[in-house]
C-alpha cells in the first residue's frame, strides 16, 4: 500500500512539473508574440515614413522597384547590405535608421512576405 501510495505521489509530481513547465513555455511563448507585434507595427509606421514612395502602400508594389515580399527569411543580409548601402536607384539609408528601426521594417516585411 505504501509502495502504491508513493507511486501516485511521484506520478503527481511529475504531472504537475509537467504543467508548471508548460505554463512557462506559454508564457514565454506569448512574450516573444507581444515582442514580434511591437516590432511589426513599428516597422509599419518605419514603412509608411521611408519606403512605401518607392516600394508601394502597403507593401503592394508598383512593379518599378523590388518586390519586398519576395524576401525570404534567408535574404536578411542582403535587406540590410541594400538598406544600408544603397542598391541601383534606392539611396543608402545608413545613418539615417538605427539598427533597430531595420530590424522593425524586417519584421513588418517577413509578415507580410509570400513566403513565410
Amino acid at each position: 500500500m505504501a509502495i502504491e501510495m508513493a507511486e501516485v505521489l511521484l506520478k503527481m509530481r511529475t504531472v504537475a512539473y509537467r504543467a508548471i513547465v508548460i505554463g512557462a513555455i506559454l508564457v514565454s511563448v506569448q512574450a516573444a508574440f507581444s515582442q514580434d507585434r511591437d516590432k511589426i507595427e513599428a516597422g509599419a509606421d518605419l514603412y509608411n515614413m521611408y519606403c512605401s514612395p518607392c516600394h508601394g502602400d502597403g507593401l503592394i508594389n508598383t512593379g518599378q522597384t523590388f518586390d519586398l515580399r519576395r524576401l525570404t527569411a534567408n535574404d536578411r543580409a542582403r535587406f540590410e547590405n541594400s538598406v544600408l548601402t544603397g542598391k541601383n536607384q534606392m539611396p543608402p539609408w545608413k545613418g539615417v535608421l538605427t539598427s533597430e528601426q531595420i530590424d522593425q521594417l524586417w519584421h513588418f516585411i517577413r509578415h507580410h512576405a509570400f513566403q513565410k
